[in-house]
């Protein structure tokens, strides 16, 4: 049986100039999906009154401010310095995670080096984000929604039969469970979902399930059973001993 993955760390780096303070509290919830924040870092000018919104949720949300100065017209200071420091903690600390705040395509590369270096990359932006970026991230979600009265209705979840119909899923699910199933068929889900987030823009929630586990279980082909603290395997049924 597979062993329990430990918990995969995280580096969150903010482009306060490019990104509302009053959307930290989801991305800081979304975030908290893929592992353990252990990295918070927000850059701007601090001295430009435009910013002076992130100044109560950088304190309350421990997020460590990194001072850029406009130096020259024309050139973001701030998004080098998030390259740069991306960059380093790449190479220099044990982070699977890297969430992006940003609605700048400058990002573009960064994301996917970072991505063709096995790290996941989410993103958060503005819907005028230009695709260069939102394309270059695992994962994308746009920050500038409107909230409204009433609560939208989820999507209802495609139903089982449906899903074993779509070829390109099933194709994508079972070569990922392949991918990592030990002798006795069994894999870890959370290797699944990293394997396939790193081949596709695949999402459940897409399909109108939360997460992989109760799409997974939808289709009725697989067998999905908890290992203890939140982790769970999974084994195509027909590998079933």
């Amino acid at each position: 049986m597979p062993n329990t993955l430990p918990e995969q760390q995280i580096a969150l780096f903010i482009d306060a100039d490019n990104a509302p303070a009053k959307a930290i509290e989801f991305i800081l919830t979304d975030l908290a999906k893929y592992g353990s924040l252990a990295i918070r870092r927000a850059y701007g000018n601090w001295k430009n009154e435009c910013l002076k919104g992130w100044e109560e949720c950088l304190f309350d949300k421990a997020i460590q401010p990194i001072q850029q100065f406009d130096m020259t017209k024309g050139k973001n200071a701030t998004d080098m310095a998030m390259t740069i420091d991306a960059m380093d903690i790449l190479y220099q600390k044990n982070i699977g995670v890297f969430g992006l705040v940003s609605s700048d395509c400058d990002f573009a590369p960064l994301a996917t080096r970072l991505r063709a270096e096995g790290k996941t990359v989410v993103g958060y932006g503005a819907r005028r984000t230009p695709e260069a970026f939102t394309n270059a991230c695992t994962m994308f979600s746009y920050i500038d929604e409107e909230p409204t009265d009433k609560p939208e209705k989820p999507n209802r979840p495609v139903d089982g039969n449906s899903l074993k119909g779509d070829a390109r899923l099933m194709n994508l699910l079972r070569s990922a469970i392949d991918a990592y199933a030990e002798d006795d068929g069994w894999a870890n889900m959370s290797q699944i979902g990293q394997h396939i987030r790193n081949q596709s823009s695949f999402d459940p929630r897409n399909y109108g399930y939360k997460g992989l586990g109760n799409l997974l279980e939808a289709i009725d082909l697989f067998e999905v059973k908890p290992i203890g603290n939140g982790h769970k395997i999974v084994r195509d049924k027909k590998r079933k001993k």
